[in-house]
């Protein structure tokens, strides 16, 4: 009987350092579970929240997340006025909760910022472009996306009526991608 007792209380000793050693274990995993964690995960985890985002330049938005992908978000700052932020020019985003969006399907993950661009394109839909240098409230450039390629955007500014003709190819402006830090609906 005696040697049941030590033999309990052995185990015990080693059940109660194996409780430890996990428990000393537990902000580890976690640490090294959030560092696999991607902004665009996060972002896609708040769509419906509201969120406030900055981006180069010094412009900034606050409104309800539409939309997320893995290259682009869609802010709704005021009813039925949208725009569209590639998540490489967020300087900051304040609001985002830590909730983690399970990792995206196969086709939301080829949704990148070129495909949203070229479907705005299509739609002829008159944009606001925010350049990264564009430093007043309503700076940048009004237009129509006539094409998308690879990495810039040719827009053809339109004076007057939005959705009026193509126009003279040198009206056409050629921006690098790389500069554009939102578009919104025109105004």
């Amino acid at each position: 009987m005696r040697w049941e007792a030590l033999f309990a209380d052995l185990e015990a000793q080693l059940e109660a350092e194996a409780r430890q050693e996990v428990l000393a274990a537990v902000p580890d995993l976690v640490r090294a579970e959030r560092s696999q964690v991607r902004l665009a995960d996060r972002l896609r985890g708040a769509v419906g929240g509201a969120l406030r985002v900055s981006v180069c330049g010094g412009h900034a938005w606050e409104g309800r997340l539409v939309e997320a992908a893995p290259e682009w978000l869609l802010l709704e700052p005021v009813a039925r006025r949208r725009v569209l932020v590639p998540v490489a020019a967020l300087r900051t985003v304040s609001g985002l909760p830590d909730r983690v969006a399970p990792p995206p399907g196969r086709v939301a993950a080829r949704l990148g910022w070129g495909p949203a661009l070229r479907a705005l394109a299509r739609d002829r839909a008159p944009v606001h472009l925010v350049l990264d240098d564009a430093r007043e409230e309503g700076a940048g450039l009004r237009g129509v996306l006539d094409a998308v390629g690879a990495d810039h955007v040719d827009v053809r500014p339109v004076e007057g009526d939005l959705g009026s003709g193509r126009g003279a190819a040198a009206a056409r402006l050629t921006v690098p991608l790389a500069r554009v830090v939102a578009v919104g609906s025109a105004a």
